[in-house]
Parts: structure tokens; C-alpha cells; sequence
């Protein structure tokens, strides 16, 4: 009896330490397994987890017969995956790496551009940062499928037709895709809002062939300084004016025009016309 009071007020304390790192544990499987399959892992490639909890993705991801790189912060959780994954650890199939996934260097895992894909349930609040730390690196995945809350997930593949910063940089690497829509009551405790699983597939920079990474971002963050400013403004303030009505004449963007209605491939020729590739 005593014992199994113990055990418990383990469970609760883990619970409401996952609960202080946004964590909120994936406990639908049907979920797990169709974010596992929405990576489509293929021959010879990685798979990198981040955050696996208590491991019901884990399981799933490890089903493909692909090795994981498993990457988890809560030292309590990672004692818990060692337990539960004994075996697939002592074969190597599992490699269970202790620690915060913004650390994290894929080269000192052989984890080379292309040769690996990223599969996470991650907390809300570091979203955006992980997206953006492996979208960024010269150690790219192939492809990312990510739990993130729906409200994001809409505005990545910018379902209303408005884009952002958020859906520009994503597009910018690669091609985002809503797979299904994950209700709170699959996590424990549940999230005040629903999840989606998004995939972004063809991860790749081939889009900075020809013009440079660091000055597409200076541009499009200069173009959506303010929403309710014409584009053509708020690039004005950066660039000279009669040098932006000149581009935007060249390409064929009509002057009263918004950042959000600008599509990708404009964007790039915005760059090309206004900023010289270093």
C-alpha cells in the first residue's frame, strides 16, 4: 500500500513538472501513429525525436525500424524512457540523449543535411524556435512533422490566405501541410487550445540560390512592419521610396498592396531588385 502511494506522488510530481515546462504528453496513439507515418522515413535515415516524454510517439517512431535519436530534457522522464526502452537502447536502436534540444548539434551525430527527419510533440511556448533552429541550419532534415497548436499550424500554411513572417520563413525551406487536426483531450493534462499535426516536407535551401538568406529576412521583416500599412510604405522607411515604386513597377506588384497578400516567389524578386546578394 505504502508503496503504491510512492509510486503516486511520483507520477504527480512528474506531472506537474511537465505541466512547468509546457509539456502536455501525447496520450492518443492514433495520433502517434500518424504523425510517424506522416514523416515517411525512408531507408538509411534518422529519425531525431524531441521530447518524448513518456515515449507513446517513441514506440511508434521506433515501429518504422528506424534508429531514434531521442532527445529529452526532464531527467526524471529520461530515467522512465531507459526503463521502458531497455532493450531498444542495448541494440542501438534508440540512442537517449539527456538534454535541452536547443544544445542540440546534429554533426555530432552524423545528422548531415538530408540524411535524417524530425518527429516532435513540442511544448507551444519554443515552437517557433525550433522550427526556425532546424530550418536554419546548414544540417537541415528532410522533413520535419511537428504537434504544434492549430492556431500556428493555420497560419504556417496560411489557410486564410493572409501570409506572415511565420508562413513566409517556413515556405522559404520548404513545402507545409496540415496532416490532421489532434483534439485536446489526446494529451494529459490537456492544453487549453487543439493541435495539429504539420508537416514540412522537401526541406531544402535551394530557394536562396540566387538571392541571400540573411537579407530575405531583413526585407520581409522591414515589409510587415506595420499590417495596415501598404507594402510599399513600410519598405519605403528602409529602402528609398522612389527605388521601391521602380521594383514594384518592374515586377508587376500593384502599389496598394499589403505584406500579407504578397506571395513567395515576389518576395524573392523584392529581394533581388533591392538588396545586391553579398
Amino acid at each position: 500500500m505504502r508503496n503504491r502511494r510512492k509510486k503516486n506522488m511520483k507520477k504527480k510530481r512528474s506531472a506537474r513538472k511537465g505541466a512547468r515546462l509546457g509539456q502536455h504528453f501525447l496520450t492518443g496513439t492514433w495520433a502517434a501513429e500518424v504523425l510517424a507515418r506522416a514523416v515517411d522515413v525512408k531507408p538509411n535515415e534518422t529519425i531525431l525525436e524531441i521530447g518524448p516524454g513518456k515515449g507513446a510517439l517513441t514506440k511508434e517512431l521506433l515501429a518504422t525500424g528506424a534508429t531514434v535519436i531521442a532527445i529529452e530534457k526532464d531527467e526524471a522522464l529520461v530515467t522512465h524512457l531507459e526503463e521502458t526502452f531497455r532493450s531498444k537502447i542495448e541494440f542501438g536502436k534508440l540512442i537517449l540523449v539527456s538534454d535541452d534540444i536547443r544544445n542540440f548539434d546534429p554533426q555530432r551525430y552524423n545528422l548531415i543535411a538530408g540524411s535524417y527527419v524530425l518527429a516532435a510533440n513540442i511544448p507551444y511556448y519554443i515552437t517557433g524556435e525550433i522550427i526556425r533552429q532546424f530550418l536554419e541550419t546548414s544540417s537541415q532534415p528532410r522533413a520535419l512533422a511537428l504537434l504544434v497548436q492549430k492556431e500556428v499550424a493555420d497560419r504556417i500554411v496560411a489557410r486564410n490566405g493572409k501570409e506572415s513572417i511565420l508562413s513566409l520563413s517556413v515556405k522559404a525551406y520548404g513545402i507545409p501541410k496540415i496532416i490532421a487536426k489532434v483534439s485536446r483531450g489526446n494529451f494529459s493534462p490537456p492544453p487549453s487550445v487543439d493541435s495539429a499535426i504539420l508537416l514540412i516536407d522537401n526541406v531544402s535551401k535551394k530557394f536562396f540560390d540566387t538571392i541571400s538568406e540573411e537579407r530575405f529576412f531583413e526585407v520581409i521583416h522591414a515589409g510587415f512592419t506595420s499590417k495596415r500599412k501598404f507594402l510599399a510604405n513600410n519598405l519605403g522607411v528602409r529602402f528609398e521610396k522612389d527605388r521601391v515604386a521602380a521594383v514594384f513597377n518592374a515586377i508587376g506588384i500593384l502599389p496598394a498592396v499589403r505584406a500579407e497578400d504578397v506571395p513567395l516567389d515576389a518576395w524573392k524578386q523584392l529581394v533581388s531588385f533591392l538588396v545586391a546578394k553579398p
